[in-house]
């Protein structure tokens, strides 16, 4: 029996039981004048032991390095600037624009500074319960560093899926495994993708359908149309509400136009003088409404039976905002400047999410700059929608170049802190996009 387990045998069985085993440490003094109480020098014996086991342990030769070394990478890294700026982010610094980070780099052909490579793989991985964004957009500009350390922590395999992967990825693989694959060939063949889904989708479950639509969102077309609109009458909420989304986005899509003739009975334009916009939100959620991924909801003003707040939101924000500046004659600026009563802030809301779900820079620069110049708790206060939450969201997704800021920042309460919010994410945003256009060198 060894030293330590004689030792642990006396401590378990009791001094008084058991003797206090001698312990033979290599050139270590004697424990002389050690206490007489048994029970310490059994204490002092495992600490002496302790030590001489860890310290004591001659080094044993190093073997051959585990795998391979990375590829050479193909793409240049970001600027030095860059780099840090993608530090502040992963440090908690305007997270939310670490998305975009990534897809602007990628975009340029740049790749993430290779020390950076652990901590953005650490942060991808807990986005996962989030969605497979980041994760996708991590393996994009993470370049052949991170599929090689992907390959050597179990942690960061979610990489390896979005790396080139033939057929048996999809049938064999695991869903970030098929995730990746249906992304690849959707990238190099849109038409291919969508078959293999619509082959598919039967004996999908509704988190897989949901997924196969989320691949095919970046590239979509009206060829797109036929899969997306069948999705609306899937029998899983999650389902119909993505596909009802994508197909708001989607120009000439049925949907959009179906949204476009609603809403035109709800906002027309009073020629005055003077001009000014008439609000006449839905009375009720009919059936058609509901299944192009519009909920009722109850309680709402005067007594009504629905949200007519949320109902006018809901068809405003499924509208092609072309829809608005064809029908009135004007710029988006323009429309802006009319009065719209108390219904501001369901059209601000409803207008800002049509642009930033259509891309439409125009109208997002125009709401950004209203609310930025002028500051008015009219067109962001409360009314059943969140104005503030609105405008940071705005600030996310318009280009920082078209903005122009005014006095808005000296608005007092919830609306001024919105703006000089948004204000800060624009300057970054700014700041940030200029850095990855920077070719410095490496970062």
């Amino acid at each position: 029996m060894s030293a330590w387990q004689d030792l642990v045998t006396a401590s378990l069985l009791g001094t008084e039981r058991a003797a206090v085993p001698v312990i033979p440490v290599p050139g270590s003094p004697r424990l002389d004048g050690a206490p007489a109480d048994p029970a310490a020098l059994v204490l002092d014996h495992a600490a002496l032991l302790t030590a001489a086991r860890r310290g004591g342990r001659q080094p044993g030769r190093a073997g051959p390095a585990a795998g391979t070394a990375a590829e050479p990478e193909t793409a240049p890294v970001v600027s030095r600037a860059a780099g840090r700026r993608l530090a502040r982010l992963l440090g908690g610094e305007h997270a939310e624009l670490l998305p975009e980070w990534l897809t602007t780099a990628a975009g340029r052909g740049r790749r993430v500074p290779a020390v950076l490579l652990p901590a953005l793989l650490h942060q991808a991985r807990r986005a996962a319960v989030a969605g497979p964004e980041l994760q996708r957009l991590t393996a994009a500009a993470g370049g052949s560093r991170a599929r090689w350390l992907a390959g050597l922590n179990a942690e960061w395999s979610f990489v390896l899926a979005y790396a080139p992967a033939d057929e048996d990825a999809w049938r064999l693989g695991d869903a970030a495994q098929r995730r990746g694959y249906l992304a690849a060939l959707r990238a190099r063949d849109p038409g291919a993708a969508r078959e293999l889904i619509a082959a598919s989708w039967d004996a999908a479950g509704p988190g897989e359908r949901v997924m196969f639509l989320g691949a095919i969102a970046d590239r979509l077309s009206l060829a797109d149309e036929p899969l997306l609109d069948g999705a609306l009458d899937d029998r899983h909420t999650g389902v119909r509400t993505t596909a009802a989304a994508l197909l708001a986005a989607l120009p000439g899509s049925g949907l959009s136009a179906r949204m476009a003739g609603l809403a035109r009975e709800c906002l027309w334009l009073d020629p005055g003088p003077p001009a000014r916009l008439v609000v006449s939100p839905p009375g009720e959620c009919s059936a058609a409404m509901r299944r192009d991924g519009i909920t009722p909801v109850a309680g709402a003003r005067a007594g009504l039976g629905v949200n007519r707040d949320l109902l006018l939101l809901a068809v405003i924000a499924r509208t092609p905002v072309r829809t608005w500046t064809d029908r009135f004659g004007m710029r988006p600026a323009e429309i802006l400047d009319l009065p719209p009563g108390s219904w501001a802030p369901v059209l601000f809301a409803g207008w800002s999410r049509a642009a930033i779900s259509q891309r439409d820079q125009e109208w997002m620069a125009a709401l950004t700059n209203l609310a930025l110049t002028r500051g008015l708790p009219a067109w962001l206060g409360p009314a059943g929608v969140s104005g503030p939450g609105t405008l940071r969201l705005l600030a996310r997704h318009v280009d920082p170049a078209l903005i122009t800021p005014g006095p808005g920042a000296g608005v007092a309460g919830p609306v001024g802190a919105a703006i000089r919010d948004a204000l800060d994410t624009l300057r970054f945003r700014y700041q940030m996009v200029r850095e990855l256009e920077d070719d410095d060198g490496a970062g």
